[in-house]
């Protein structure tokens, strides 16, 4: 009962971690865009490949950053991006030139994407089963009251200023040395699973990888991150272009995002769970869609208000349900991996403000948000074909006891944002 209670506060302790680093993440890395139009008059294209470059390098990285932390212990690895994030958003805060804040920044991409997977593990390994939606849903809410209250109170500091960026990096800082003073209260059984492997770290990659299941989850999660996970990198440099106060207009959709995410994540959770997985997945897809002909047509606040908040209730249906699909075919002893695997889909933060820019600046609104629309689509029909797909060969013939730690399925054990 002690190591039970044990193990609940630590949970505590990682999700209000979370919330407090998606603050320090909001209040600077949101006005990116800004920063980047006005301090080093960049124009769109540019904007979306330099904010591309680092989730690029980033999608790489995690499926190793995964899978060795399930050989030398998740804390270790997410002690040093933490770190290097700190780092970088000092370094983004105090760049003078283009090329400083660049590199800046592709470390701060890259530290994100280690970071995302590499923490939904840990809080994995340590949350006790049958209490894992309920815990993972109120990480979810506490980085979205970082994502609510974040960009108010960049954009009341003075968007995209030096001090903001310092004081960030002192909240991650402070998160890694706590992190790295506590002690992980992980139960016995997957203790045992994350001791050190004999299977070789790219054996590991590979055997993730060759699940057919997974890679048509990547595949999906590739657009869907493409349409929601760097939407502020296109949108941003389009309202200031062609709305009136698009700055302070993009301020509070940040904010609208963030707090109907905070309203609406428990009403979401019981939607999935009555609807199940995949079908709150398409209908948060169909959401995108619609949300992004009501970014195309709206003339004004509220309209764009409006169709954020259809944006917003899609990607609280599609999050958690990207994340149950995955921690539903993993176990202990291959969930950094497979986390780490599926984090290459993160390549759609790349691909989304890459080929968004290159549309914003060639056809401007139509032509970007009607691509976002179709990558949507096309997601919902390959998450629809990967959870049809058989389980490899392999996954067939594990033991017993590994076979029942996922027997649980898919409906019950998910992992958040």
């Amino acid at each position: 009962m002690g190591h039970q209670k044990q193990r609940l506060n630590y949970v505590f302790f990682l999700i209000a971690g979370s919330g407090l680093v998606t603050i320090a993440r909001a209040m600077t890395l949101s006005f990116l865009a800004i920063k980047l139009q006005q301090s080093f008059g960049l124009g769109p294209a540019m904007i979306g490949a330099l904010l591309g470059i680092g989730p690029l390098v980033g999608a790489v990285a995690a499926p190793f950053a995964g899978s060795l932390s399930d050989r030398v212990g998740r804390k270790t690895v997410l002690t040093l991006t933490l770190v290097s994030m700190a780092l970088a958003l000092v370094g983004m805060g105090l760049a003078e030139t283009v090329l400083a804040f660049c590199l800046a920044q592709i470390v701060a991409a890259v530290a994100v994407a280690i970071n995302e997977p590499i923490s939904r593990a840990l809080l994995s390994d340590v949350c006790p089963e049958p209490l894992r939606l309920k815990y993972f849903s109120w990480r979810y809410t506490a980085s979205n009251i970082g994502w609510a209250v974040g960009p108010l109170i960049g954009i009341a500091a003075g968007a995209a200023s030096t001090t903001l960026f310092i004081m960030a990096g002192v909240v991650y800082v402070m998160f890694a040395l706590a992190l790295h003073l506590l002690q992980v209260p992980v139960h016995q059984s997957a203790a045992a699973h994350q001791a050190p492997a004999s299977v070789p770290l790219l054996e590991s990659i590979k055997a993730a990888i060759r699940d057919p299941r997974l890679a048509f989850f990547v595949g999906g999660g590739t657009m869907l991150i493409a349409v929601y996970g760097q939407w502020s990198a296109t949108l941003a440099p389009y309202l200031t272009e062609h709305v009136a106060g698009g700055v302070e207009i993009f301020a509070y959709l940040v904010s609208i995002n963030g707090a109907v995410v905070l309203i609406g994540s428990s009403f979401a959770r019981r939607f999935i769970e009555r609807a199940g997985v995949l079908n709150a997945l398409i209908i948060g897809c169909i959401l995108f869609l619609l949300s992004e002909i009501g970014f195309l047509s709206a003339g004004g606040f509220w309209s764009l208000a409006a169709s954020m908040v259809v944006f917003t209730i899609g990607e609280i249906l599609v999050v958690p349900s990207e994340y149950m699909l995955v921690d539903g075919i993993s176990n202990n002893r291959n969930r950094g991996s497979y986390f780490g695997a599926h984090s290459f889909s993160t390549i759609g933060n790349f691909v989304g403000p890459t080929l968004g820019g290159i549309m914003l600046g060639a056809l401007v609104g139509p032509g970007m948000f009607l691509l976002y629309a179709a990558f949507a689509a096309a997601s919902a029909i390959l998450f629809a074909i990967g959870t049809r797909m058989p389980p490899p060969k392999a996954a067939v013939q594990i033991s017993a006891a590994a076979s029942a730690d996922t027997s649980s399925g898919t409906h019950l054990r998910g992992c958040l944002a």
